[in-house]
C-alpha cells in the first residue's frame, strides 16, 4: 500500500517504513506527526481525492531536524565590477512513515 501526500508545496509518494526528507516542519525530534492532506491511496484498490481523500491519514515519526549541504549563490554582471557571493542551507525534517490509515 502506498499514498501520495502533500507537504511543503510538494507531493511525496510514501509507503509504510519509508524514510522521507521534507521541508522543515515545526515539530520536535522523536515526536509523531500526522498528514491529513492525502491526495491518493494505492494498493489493492485506487482512491483518488478531489482534492484530498476523505478519512485517510498518514502517521509518521520525526527522526531529526537538520540543514542540507551549503550551496553557493554567485551573482555577477560582466564588465561592471558587480559580484555577490552568498551561501544557503535549506532546513529539512527527516521522517519515517509508520502507518497509512485508509
Amino acid at each position: 500500500m502506498y499514498a501520495v501526500i502533500e507537504t511543503g508545496g510538494k507531493q511525496v509518494r510514501v509507503s509504510e517504513g519509508s524514510v522521507i526528507y521534507v521541508e522543515k516542519l515545526d515539530v520536535e525530534a522523536g515526536s509523531s506527526y500526522t498528514f491529513d492532506k492525502v491526495l491518493m491511496v494505492g494498493g489493492d484498490s485506487l482512491q483518488i481525492g478531489n482534492p484530498y481523500v476523505a478519512n485517510v491519514t498518514v502517521d509518521a515519526t520525526v527522526e531529526k531536524q537538520g540543514k542540507q549541504k551549503k550551496i553557493i549563490v554567485f551573482k555577477m554582471k560582466a564588465k561592471k565590477k558587480y559580484r555577490r557571493k552568498n551561501g544557503h542551507r535549506q532546513p529539512y525534517t527527516k521522517l519515517t512513515i509508520n502507518k497509512i490509515n485508509a
